[in-house]
């Protein structure tokens, strides 16, 4: 198991610092909006922010039942209480601060430590705290920072107005994404076996294939929505039933409960929606190629589409810079991709004796190392 480094722990309170500031911007932005009459985009955000709130505290809650199944009621009615006030990520913040300042800086050595206090122990606590906080970023990167991105940016598109809110919300979802996909990638690397360091240039051309892509696809929703709203709608809602779908036929077994595992199918079928996600850890060379060959053929499709239903359109300035960043970042998305599976992924999920090649079933279950949450739930 890799340790848990001083590095890590200033990322750690990087990633505080960027959430509590996105939030604060959230509100802003909104309150921007209410005092300017737009009062549906000031709901719209608001209910993203919700949304993602609500589930991220619901998950959390049901992940402390699990661990903390057979302790204290007591403790577990308080934790219910903070959770209901949409405040328990804070707690699990506090726990990640606690532990990986214990692994980062006052490690003890292992001959006169208890089992508890041993550095092995310590290291694994504070790796598996930060690893739940990094799954529960994910989930609130793509349902609250990814879609008001895309608001943000047909509101810019829209509207043609330029102001300081707007431009702050969109570096701060800018922000909110790279810090997410690189901060679960480095705890994906920490928490199953078999998995190399999580290095600079590897971090670099996963963040640029995350960033690029997604962003490529948010402009492409964006040009549809500007063209029809209906649209758009029928498109992200038929996407997400593709995802969900796919959730089901893959069987997955995240959760102990069957009402929290079909949240937690929705969830990523919206997820799926935006970027690539393996919830099996098994190889997907047929679905990644699959998923991005659709991406790349709706984005041009989109693009024709304006030729043929607004051919006026196409001579405005900015539809050819959004037209240029929207081909060129996913062109560019597509190559780190390339690069990044090619040269920087490790492809070995399970011990080299227990690969086996079906998608489904228990075999490989039985055989692979048991990784707490992180065994059903990997993105690549």
């Amino acid at each position: 198991m890799m340790k848990f480094t001083k590095q890590n722990f200033i990322f750690l309170v990087g990633g505080i610092i960027i959430y509590i500031v996105d939030i604060g911007v959230d509100f802003w932005v909104a309150s921007k909006y209410f005092s300017q009459g737009q009062y549906s985009w000031s709901i719209l955000i608001l209910c993203f922010r919700g949304l993602s709130s609500l589930i991220t505290q619901i998950f959390s809650y049901e992940w402390f039942k699990n661990d903390w199944e057979g302790t204290d009621t007591g403790k577990l009615k308080w934790i219910f209480l903070v959770h209901f006030f949409q405040c328990g990520i804070f707690i699990r913040y506090w726990f990640a601060l606690k532990y990986g300042c214990q692994a980062a800086f006052k490690q003890k050595s292992s001959g006169d430590a208890s089992e508890t206090d041993s550095p092995n122990f310590i290291q694994k606590q504070a790796i598996d705290v930060v690893t739940d906080i990094n799954m529960l970023r994910v989930f609130n990167t793509f349902l609250e920072t990814t879609p008001q991105l895309f608001v943000q940016i047909y509101i810019l598109m829209e509207h043609s107005k330029d102001n300081f809110c707007q431009y702050a919300a969109i570096i701060m979802s800018f922000c909110g994404i790279s810090f997410s996909t690189v901060d679960y990638q480095i705890s994906l690397r920490k928490s199953l076996p078999d998995k190399d360091e999580f290095r600079v240039l590897p971090k670099l051309v996963y963040l640029f294939y995350k960033l690029l892509t997604i962003t490529s696809w948010i402009l492409s929703i964006s040009l549809i929505t500007l063209l029809s709203v209906r649209s758009s709608v029928i498109l992200l809602v038929f996407l997400w039933i593709c995802g969900f779908s796919w959730t089901l036929k893959q069987h997955t077994t995240f959760c102990k409960s069957k009402k929290m595992e079909y949240l937690y199918r929705t969830v990523v079928g919206i997820i799926l929606i935006f970027t690539f996600f393996n919830i099996k850890g098994r190889k997907t060379k047929v679905c990644i190629s699959t998923y991005y060959a659709t991406h790349t053929v709706v984005t041009l499709g989109i693009l024709f589409l304006y030729m043929f239903w607004k051919p006026a359109i196409i001579k405005e300035i900015h539809f050819t810079i959004v037209s240029i960043l929207t081909v060129l970042s996913l062109v560019l998305g597509i190559i780190f991709l390339v690069v990044y599976y090619r040269c920087f992924h490790p492809t070995a999920y399970c011990r080299p004796q227990a690969c086996p090649d079906e998608v489904d079933g228990e075999a490989g279950q039985k055989d692979r190392v048991k990784t707490g949450r992180f065994q059903n739930f990997i993105m690549q």
